[in-house]
């Protein structure tokens, strides 16, 4: 299947998914990451979850690397040049959604793309190659192509992957890891 036709194809399964299976899934995803090699470093991007698109619900996650003493990092999305911007997650980090429905920092500490050492992808689909399906707009592609080398990318879906995604281009950024409520996928 091409990109399109997977996008499709799993905004409608999410969809069907109720808002308690959403939860449950989400909370085992966030336990998946508990037994991962990722924990020896600093700062970790959390993508916030977008509601009305029945994305993950991150908030476990934001839990884990709380109770882990670790910086977090939240971005704002500049649709007209399709970059991120990213922010310390703080006690006085003050949210809102912007027209996209995406929780976003207003203001706050800026952290350059250099420090993120583990970033943590939305993606509607992923592939056994660690190829991911996002919504098509290439924030995620710009951004980890701006990241270190050696920032660990981990991908986080519902679904388990497909075999493989025919229209894959040479600017993806494929991912280290991908997880799901089930299993941990590792990509090398």
């Amino acid at each position: 299947m091409n990109k399109k036709e997977l996008r499709t194809k799993y905004k409608a399964l999410r969809g069907q998914l109720s808002e308690l299976d959403r939860d449950e899934m989400s909370l085992a995803i966030a336990n998946q990451l508990i037994g991962m090699p990722i924990w020896d470093r600093l700062y970790y991007h959390v993508f916030l979850t977008i509601v009305a698109q029945h994305e993950i619900d991150t908030e476990p996650i934001l839990h884990l690397l709380s109770g882990k003493d670790k910086e977090v990092v939240v971005s704002q999305s500049h649709f007209d040049t399709r970059e991120m911007t990213h922010f310390l997650l703080t006690d006085n980090t003050v949210f809102r959604k912007n027209e996209y429905h995406i929780p976003e920092p207003v203001d706050g500490i800026q952290v350059p793309v250099e420090k993120i050492d583990v970033v943590f992808v939305p993606l509607l689909a992923f592939d056994k190659q660690g190829n991911r399906i996002g919504y098509g707009k290439g924030f995620y592609d710009r951004f980890l192509s701006r990241c270190k080398p050696g920032t660990i990318k981990i991908g986080l879906s519902f679904f388990e992957p497909v075999d493989a995604c025919s229209d894959v281009f040479e600017s993806d950024v494929r991912l280290d890891y991908c997880v799901t409520p089930r299993k941990s996928y590792g990509f090398n």
